[in-house]
C-alpha cells in the first residue's frame, strides 16, 4: 500500500507527464527554442529524482536515458528531430504506464528495452556504456576535493566556473523522503568542490526532534556543466529549499570575499572573522567622517537599501504561499456546505421577511452579502482554465493525422477561459469524439485538397471565450463540410425521416445526433460505426448544454457548444405552477410578461403571444405538466431563446431571483425527462429544475409528429 509520499508523488508525476507532451509538442514546432528544450529536461530529471526517492526505481531507471539525450540538447550537441519527438512520446506513454500501476509483462518490457535503445543510438558510443543498464541517481562517483584539472570531465570546450552555493533545506524536508546528503554526493559528481555544515542551529540532545532538519550547507563549486546543472540537483524539491546560486571570480582579492571562502573552508572561524569585521567602519560612517557625502543624503540611501529589502522579503513571503494543492474530494466537501448554507440563509430571509423584524431583517441581510461573498469565492476555487483539456488534443491531431495520411495544423485560442472543474473533466470525451470526426470526416487529404483549390495543410481551430453565465467552445475545421443531402438520405435509409421530408439546414444537421447515424461510407479504426455523435449529445446535455452544428459544402464545418460556467450553485428563477414551485436557469430567461384571458381569445386557440412586435409561441406548462386545478385570470409568460428560437413558457406566477443549489434526483427519477434536477427552498419545500433546451424540443417534436400524421389521414 502506498503511502502519503509515494501518492504525492504520482500526483506531481501525473503533472509533469502533461507538462511534458505540451512542451514536446510545442517543442516540435520550434525545434531550437531553448525554453522548451529546458521545461522537457526539468520534467525529466524530477520524474527522475522524486521516482528514485520514493521507491519508482523502475520509472528512474527507464527515465535515465531520456534525461541524458535532453542534456545533450540542452547543450547543442544533439539537434531535435521529429524521429526524437516521436521517441520520447513513446517513452511519455510508458512512464504513464509505470505510474498506473500495470503489472509489467514481456511485451511491455519489450517495448521499454526497445525505447531505451533507441534513445542510446542518439548518444555518443562513449557515453552508452557499451549497452549495461544505466546508473542508478546517486551511483555517479564523487570526484575528489583535490581532483587536478584534468579530473574534471570536459564538455566541448566549455569554461570552468566557480560558484558559492548557499543549501538550507526546511525543517520538514526529512518527512518528503528527501536525504539531502544523496543530494550533495550529486553535486560532488558535477566538479570539485568543498561543503562545509553549518550546525550551530541544533538544539541540545534532549530537545532535538528527530525528523527536523537543523543543518545548512555552504558550498564551493567547480564546474564546466553551469548553473542550469546545479539548479537540476534540486530541481525536485525547489519548494522546499531555500537555494543561493552566485558565481564568483576565483582570483577575486576583496577581504570580506577572502575571509567568507575561508569560513567555508574551515580556515578561520566565524568569531574571529565578525571581530576582524567589527573593527573597520561601515561605509556611510566613512562617507561621513570624511565629508565626501552629507549625512542625509547617507540616510536617503540606507533608507532606499532597507526597502528594497522589506519589498523583496514580501515578495518572497507570497510567492512561497502563492499556492496550495488540495484534494478534490476537499473541494466538494467545501462546496457542499456552502450549498447548504445558502438554502439556509434563504430561510433566514423568509423567516426575516414574515416576522416583519427590522433587526431580524438587518442581520439576515449580512448574512446573505457574506454568503454570496462565500458563495462566489468557491465558485472561483473550482474554476480551472480549459487550456489544461486543450493541450491534450495537440497530441490526438498529430497521431491521427500522421496514421490517416493528412496534414493538419491545430490551432488553440482561449485556453485560459475558466470553467467548473467538473464540467471539464466531463468534457474530454466529448471534444475527443468531436476532433476525430473533424480529422476523419472533414478534413481531406492533401491530394484532394490540391485538386480542390486548397493548401494541402489542413486547419482545426479550437477556441473558448466567456459569454454571460456560459462558455462557448468553438471546433472549426476548413475541410469538405456536410453534405446536407446525404444526411437526409441516411436519415431516409434509417427510417429517422420521411423520404420527402422536407426539413431546414439545423433540423438536418440535428440528425447526425441520432444513435447509430454515419455517412461514412467504410467502417475504419476511427469512425464509421455511428457510435460518438449520439454519445456526445448525451454528454452535453447531461452539463445542461447545447450543440449546435453549421456546415457549408466544401468550405468546412463549424460546432458550437454552449455550457454553463458551473453545475453546483446557479442564479434560478423561481416559479409556481398550482401548488408546485419550479425552477428556471436565470441565465436563459430573456424577460417575463403577462398573459391574459382576453390574450388568449385573441390568439383563437393558437398559443401564440404578440410581445413587443414579434409572435412568439409559447407552452403551457400547467397542460404540459398535468398540474390540476383552475390556472389564474392572469398568467405570466417566461421567455427565453432555446438553439436561436424565441420561445415563451406560462406559469401561474413569477416568484423572482433565486439561489439554486443544485441536487441530483434519486436513481427512481434520474431519467425523467425535461426535468434537470433539484433544489430545496428556504422553507425546505422541493423545487423542480426545468429542462427548458429538452422541453423545447420534445415539444417541437411532437408537434412535427403530429403534422406528419394529420398529411397522412
Amino acid at each position: 500500500m502506498m503511502d502519503r509520499h509515494q501518492n504525492a508523488f504520482k500526483e506531481e508525476a501525473y503533472e509533469l507527464l502533461g507538462e511534458l507532451e505540451t512542451a514536446l509538442m510545442e517543442l516540435e514546432d520550434k525545434p531550437e527554442d531553448s525554453e522548451l528544450i529546458g521545461r522537457v529536461f526539468r520534467a525529466m530529471h524530477t520524474i527522475k529524482g522524486s521516482g528514485a526517492m520514493f521507491g519508482f526505481d523502475a520509472i528512474a531507471s527507464f527515465t535515465h536515458d531520456v534525461e541524458t539525450v535532453f542534456d545533450h540538447v540542452r547543450n547543442g550537441r544533439i539537434a531535435v528531430c521529429r524521429e526524437l519527438i516521436d521517441l520520447t512520446l513513446s517513452a511519455r506513454d510508458h512512464i504513464h504506464q509505470l505510474l498506473d500501476g500495470r503489472e509489467e509483462d514481456d511485451e511491455q518490457n519489450s517495448r521499454a528495452a526497445g525505447i531505451v535503445a533507441r534513445f542510446r543510438q542518439f548518444l555518443p558510443e562513449s557515453e552508452c556504456n557499451g549497452g549495461d543498464s544505466p546508473k542508478a541517481p546517486g551511483d555517479t562517483p564523487a570526484i575528489p576535493a583535490a581532483a587536478s584539472r584534468t579530473d574534471i570531465p570536459q564538455r566541448d570546450g566549455a569554461q570552468d566556473a566557480t560558484y558559492r552555493i548557499r543549501f538550507r533545506p526546511a525543517p520538514g524536508i526529512f518527512a518528503t523522503g528527501t536525504n539531502p546528503i544523496m543530494l550533495l554526493d550529486e553535486l560532488r559528481g558535477l566538479g570539485p568542490c568543498r561543503i562545509v555544515a553549518h550546525t550551530d542551529a541544533i538544539p541540545d540532545l534532549e530537545e532535538i526532534d528527530p525528523e527536523v532538519c537543523y543543518t545548512y550547507w555552504d558550498i564551493i563549486l567547480t564546474t564546466d556543466r553551469g548553473p542550469n546543472a546545479i539548479q537540476d540537483v534540486f530541481i525536485f524539491i525547489d519548494d522546499a529549499v531555500e537555494l543561493k546560486i552566485e558565481p564568483i571570480d576565483a582570483e577575486e582579492s576583496d577581504g570580506r570575499k577572502i575571509g567568507e571562502i575561508m569560513v567555508e573552508r574551515g580556515d578561520l572561524a566565524v568569531e574571529d572573522l565578525k571581530k576582524v569585521l567589527a573593527s573597520r567602519k561601515r561605509i556611510g560612517q566613512d562617507l561621513i567622517e570624511t565629508g565626501l557625502v552629507p549625512p542625509d543624503k547617507v540616510q536617503a540611501a540606507l533608507a532606499e537599501q532597507e526597502h528594497i529589502k522589506e519589498i523583496r522579503k514580501e515578495r518572497q513571503a507570497v510567492e512561497a504561499a502563492a499556492s496550495i494543492r488540495v484534494p478534490a474530494e476537499r473541494l466538494d466537501t467545501l462546496v457542499n456546505l456552502v450549498g447548504e448554507l445558502v438554502t439556509m440563509q434563504s430561510r433566514l430571509t423568509q423567516t426575516a421577511s414574515r416576522k416583519n423584524d427590522t433587526d431580524l431583517i438587518l442581520i439576515s441581510e449580512e448574512v446573505e452579502r457574506l454568503t454570496a461573498e462565500l458563495r462566489d469565492t468557491t465558485m472561483g476555487i473550482r474554476m480551472l482554465p480549459i487550456g489544461s483539456t486543450f493541450s491534450k488534443f495537440k497530441r490526438l491531431v498529430r497521431d491521427l493525422s500522421a496514421e490517416l495520411g493528412k496534414e493538419i495544423a491545430f490551432q488553440t485560442e482561449g485556453a485560459e477561459t475558466e470553467l467548473d472543474k467538473t464540467v471539464i473533466e466531463k468534457l474530454n470525451d466529448p471534444l475527443v469524439h468531436l476532433i476525430r470526426n473533424c480529422i476523419d470526416h472533414g478534413i481531406e487529404r492533401p491530394e484532394a485538397r490540391v485538386a480542390a483549390g486548397k493548401p494541402p495543410q489542413g486547419e482545426i481551430h479550437l477556441s473558448a471565450l466567456h459569454a454571460g453565465a456560459n462558455v462557448m467552445i468553438l471546433i472549426r475545421d476548413d475541410g469538405a463540410g456536410i453534405d446536407k443531402d446525404a444526411v437526409l438520405r441516411k436519415a431516409a435509409e434509417k427510417g429517422l425521416v420521411a423520404p420527402d421530408a422536407v426539413l431546414s439546414e439545423k433540423e438536418t444537421f440535428g440528425l447526425i445526433f441520432a444513435p447509430g447515424f454515419s455517412t461514412a461510407e467504410k467502417i475504419t479504426s476511427v469512425s464509421g460505426r455511428g457510435v460518438g455523435m449520439d454519445v456526445v449529445k448525451r454528454s452535453i446535455d447531461s452539463l445542461h448544454g447545447s450543440i449546435e452544428i453549421t456546415s457549408l459544402k466544401g468550405a468546412g464545418t463549424t460546432i458550437t457548444l454552449k455550457l454553463p460556467l458551473t453545475l453546483a450553485i446557479i442564479d434560478g428563477l423561481l416559479v409556481r405552477i398550482g401548488g408546485s414551485h419550479f425552477v428556471m436557469p436565470l441565465s436563459l430567461i430573456e424577460e417575463c410578461v403577462e398573459l391574459t384571458r382576453e390574450d388568449v381569445r385573441k390568439a383563437h386557440g393558437q398559443k401564440l403571444a404578440h410581445i413587443r412586435g414579434e409572435v412568439v409561441p409559447y407552452i403551457h406548462l400547467r397542460e404540459r405538466f398535468e398540474v390540476p386545478g383552475k390556472p389564474p385570470a392572469i398568467e405570466q409568460i417566461v421567455t427565453t431563446r432555446v438553439d436561436g428560437c424565441r420561445l415563451g413558457f406560462v406559469v401561474d406566477q413569477v416568484i423572482g431571483q433565486h439561489q439554486t443549489v443544485l441536487k441530483s434526483l434519486g436513481r427512481f427519477y434520474r431519467n425523467i425527462d425535461e426535468i434537470s434536477g433539484a433544489t430545496i427552498l428556504g422553507n425546505g419545500e422541493v423545487a423542480l429544475i426545468i429542462d427548458l433546451p429538452k422541453l423545447f424540443l420534445n415539444t417541437e417534436a411532437e408537434t412535427r409528429l403530429q403534422n406528419h400524421q394529420g398529411l397522412q389521414t
